[in-house]
């Protein structure tokens, strides 16, 4: 089956597509016929006539290959138009993505996860192709459009090519051969990069991608390169120019963030980091919330010893009395889980109090003896999520707050030698 598109850019644009539509009728063949007003399209969105043609162009040939069952939809791009690409590529700067040039085969691609984009024709010459139509005495049409030097590619191609040509013969053809070499190499890279996005992935939802912080600073420099670069095509999958620029500044930035920081990347899309994770977010995305947990909306709960409370999130506290022993003080000392505490149970006062953040909050850090901190920049220095804040379960004993979960005990109830049998162990963790 064939497809033409009339990007209604000319005024012989209506009567090349009636010729293709008339080949087609001739070799029985089935045509399917479109069309858009290119130059009101890029326009209204901000894009150049090359790039508005090519999104409509794609755009039409995908929903017509969807809806006829079609195996795939193949374009007649050749090897001069990948030494094009790969040039243009290289003078705007770009890495092993943008210098392999295109893709014999492409899927998944911009415009569809299950209708690949093949280019068969790709290592056959320009001149091949008009040598072969000339022999079997086709006369195929010729786009004027092809020789306007206000686009960048007919000026590489009339201009650029012809002169590098002169300084290196076959300029053409060892360029073609290095798209072909890093495109192999980029094969395994690919692969390599697949293995890394699913380990550093977290979760995806509608408008978002969240990363876990340390699997992904554990990446070389390179990966995460390629990570973030593929999580922009996911979240804008018609994104073609994605800058050295943008990618340099969203890694170091994620390298050197506060862990509540945002950043507006590009494309309306966002960085942001909440405790150990990245998110890369359209502006819009309401993005969920982690996995936290939180304090019962409505007042404050009471815990006995022993003792069981609900938070939201289908998370628990419990609280339970233990020994003081050996096993005890070596379970306290070697503890490496933020959500478990044990606290001397003489210096407590039953029953415990649960409950979210207030104004005012003052807190006695674990290791700052007498000195006390605003609960709120306590929050902030220990890099807690800011969405986590107003909802993060406290503990308290006769109004003090004796721990942060996930963060700090207070110092007053630490275990000390002295502490007897009085030793009382906190955790929170998943309901099971």
């Amino acid at each position: 089956m064939a497809a033409v598109f009339d990007h209604k850019l000319r005024i012989e644009s209506r009567q090349e597509a009636d010729s293709v539509r008339r080949l087609a009728d001739a070799l029985g063949i089935p045509c399917l016929e479109g069309e858009a007003q290119v130059r009101e399209y890029a326009e209204e969105h901000g894009l150049s006539i090359e790039e508005a043609a090519r999104n409509l162009r794609y755009r039409y040939l995908f929903q017509q290959a969807d809806e006829v069952q079609a195996q795939a939809v193949a374009v007649g791009h050749t090897a001069d138009d990948q030494v094009e690409t790969a040039l243009m590529h290289l003078l705007r700067g770009a890495g092993m993505a943008g210098l392999r040039g295109m893709s014999y085969y492409s899927l998944p691609n911009p415009w569809s996860k299950t209708i690949p984009l093949v280019r068969p024709m790709l290592s056959f010459w320009r001149e091949e192709v008009q040598q072969y139509l000339h022999s079997e005495d086709l006369h195929p049409s010729s786009d004027p459009s092809n020789l306007d030097l206000t686009y960048f590619r007919n000026r590489l191609r009339h201009h650029l090519i012809p002169t590098l040509e002169s300084y290196q013969p076959n300029f053409r053809r060892r360029l073609w051969q290095t798209a072909e070499l890093l495109g192999a190499d980029y094969h395994v890279l690919d692969e390599l990069t697949n293995l890394a996005w699913d380990s550093c992935l977290a979760a995806q939802g509608d408008g978002y991608l969240a990363f876990k912080l340390q699997e992904w600073l554990r990446q070389p420099l390179a990966m995460q390169r390629y990570l973030l670069r593929r999580g922009c095509l996911v979240m804008r999958p018609s994104l073609r120019d994605i800058g050295y620029a943008d990618v340099e500044r969203g890694i170091s930035w994620i390298a050197a963030a506060r862990r509540t920081a945002q950043l507006d990347l590009l494309a309306r899309l966002r960085l942001c980091i909440e405790g150990e994770t990245i998110w890369l977010a359209a502006w819009e995305a309401d993005l969920p919330a982690l996995d936290w947990p939180q304090a019962p909306q409505g007042g404050v709960r009471l815990l006995y010893l022993p003792g069981r409370l609900s938070l939201a999130g289908d998370w628990e506290l419990l609280v339970k009395p233990v020994a003081s022993s050996l096993a005890t003080q070596e379970a306290i000392l070697v503890n490496q889980d933020p959500f478990q505490a044990w606290v001397d149970t003489e210096r407590l006062q039953w029953p415990l109090a649960v409950r979210r953040r207030r104004p005012g909050d003052r807190f006695q850090p674990l290791g700052m003896g007498d000195h006390t901190v605003k609960l709120a920049d306590f929050m902030v220095n220990v890099k807690m999520p800011r969405r986590a804040r107003a909802g993060w379960p406290l503990v308290l004993s006769a109004g003090q707050i004796l721990w942060v979960p996930g963060y700090r005990l207070a110092h007053p109830f630490r275990v000390r030698g002295e502490s007897g049998e009085g030793i009382v162990h906190l955790m929170i963790r998943r309901n099971r």
